[in-house]
């Protein structure tokens, strides 16, 4: 097969061999339904889903529904969050939110991206990962693997996560970009590892740039300086004293005695 030589061609190939690596492909938040899967995407900031996955069956029990979220103590939410890390402003997003759909919607969750990222705690991220996984709409959520391996893989050199996800929209269905996501996802948590990939299992490796080094294109062209570690030039400024210094010193010697 001749490798792909374009950043089209790698997502393309990319889209094709994950789906055949991973033929189910699954958001690991549990949720019955676009509400629950809203709220335990804001919750899932800075902690791991399985922590998340521990904490919302009782905020669900509590609070089954945006109305009746919309009217928690946010003590009381605070409480119940409190394991997933930053609890008072992910408890004030999670009121907020239910408020404003109450208000604005219904309590019903939008589809409109525009709508969506009008709620408290809800970015693109969240409302791609709503909108693909819980409503059945083209939305590729990018995260931290999908940034990562995107720039890995050579797809784009972007290092905004909004830029990355207009660049990868441009070349991946519209049908196929909320599985793109979640496979690119479980790729980097299971072999494209952020500290050291894991390139001879990967299934992208023979085409992968970054292959055997973890480095995207172009970062091995620049040299990394160990940390504490100065250049020659540095050390002589700052271990030889300079003329000027030398000059100066001798200057203010001179000077001292004599009377003005």
């Amino acid at each position: 097969m001749v490798k792909p030589r374009t950043p089209r061609g790698r997502a393309r190939e990319t889209l094709r061999r994950l789906a055949d690596e991973f033929p189910v492909a699954r958001c690991e938040l549990d949720h019955d339904r676009p509400f629950q899967l809203l709220v335990a995407t804001i919750l899932s900031a800075q902690t791991t889903d399985a922590r998340d996955n521990m904490v919302t069956p009782q905020l669900f029990a509590r609070y089954p529904t945006p109305q009746a979220l919309a009217g928690a103590s946010l003590t009381d939410v605070e409480e119940i969050i409190r394991s997933t890390g930053f609890y008072s402003s992910k408890a004030r997003s999670l009121v907020g939110m239910a408020q404003r759909l109450v208000e604005a919607f219904d309590g019903v969750v939008p589809g409109a991206m525009e709508d969506l990222i009008t709620l408290p705690g809800v970015g693109r991220k969240t409302a791609n990962v709503v909108r693909s996984v819980g409503l059945g709409l083209p939305g590729l959520p990018v995260d931290t693997h999908v940034l990562r391996l995107s720039r890995r893989l050579g797809l784009t050199d972007e290092t905004d996560p909004v830029k990355v996800e207009y660049v990868l929209n441009s070349m991946i269905p519209a049908a196929d970009r909320g599985e793109f996501s979640l496979r690119m996802i479980l790729h980097g948590r299971r072999t494209c590892f952020a500290r050291k990939p894991n390139c001879a299992e990967c299934v992208l490796a023979d085409f992968c740039p970054s292959a055997g080094s973890g480095e995207p294109p172009g970062a091995r062209s620049q040299p990394r300086v160990q940390r504490g570690a100065r250049s020659s030039a540095s050390r002589r400024r700052t271990d030889e004293p300079s003329a000027r210094s030398t000059s100066r010193r001798r200057t203010a010697k001179s000077s001292r005695g004599v009377p003005s």
